[in-house]
């Protein structure tokens, strides 16, 4: 056996009512100093364990942490105690994140319209009123800065 595997069995070795000895351990344990000490050490520590006794409590304890818990429960709650309830912290961020959703500022809806016959794209000749409109469309971002049209203009007309 290692010295990882007999420390699996060290706290068990160590107790007060340890368990047969396993030989493979015991048979590590005489020629590994390092995990004999640990046993050595375990056994100290349970043995002052053993001794320990907890102190007993003051005779007016009981009295004492009863007067506490009604003070504790007249005090005024603060005001975001609420929120330490789930439910309505749930409910909190439930309706922020709905309203955060409502107002995020993406693009608007637009209506779905069923296309009619009329309204199907005619290809006209390029230098017709139709043409020019259909080019117009096209590019509609190149000619969406009308303002950009007009500074071109007047620049071309210094020239």
């Amino acid at each position: 056996m290692n010295c990882e595997q007999v420390r699996e069995h060290l706290l068990k070795l160590a107790g007060a009512g340890a368990p047969a000895p396993i030989p493979a351990v015991e048979e590590h344990l005489q020629v590994c100093p390092g995990c004999a000490a640990a046993l050595a050490g375990l056994r100290q520590t349970m043995a002052l364990l053993d001794e320990w006794t907890a102190p007993e409590p003051s005779p007016y304890f009981d009295s004492r942490l009863r007067a506490r818990l009604r003070e504790e429960a007249e005090r005024p709650a603060p005001w975001w105690a609420w929120a330490r309830k789930p439910a309505l912290a749930a409910a909190m961020l439930a309706l922020v994140v709905a309203g955060a959703s409502l107002f995020r500022g993406g693009a608007p809806l637009t209506p779905v319209v069923a296309e009619h016959p009329a309204t199907q794209a005619v290809n006209a000749q390029p230098g017709t009123a139709v043409g020019d409109l259909q080019a117009l469309d096209k590019d509609e971002d190149l000619y969406a800065n009308f303002d950009m049209l007009d500074d071109l203009a007047v620049h071309q007309a210094h020239r």
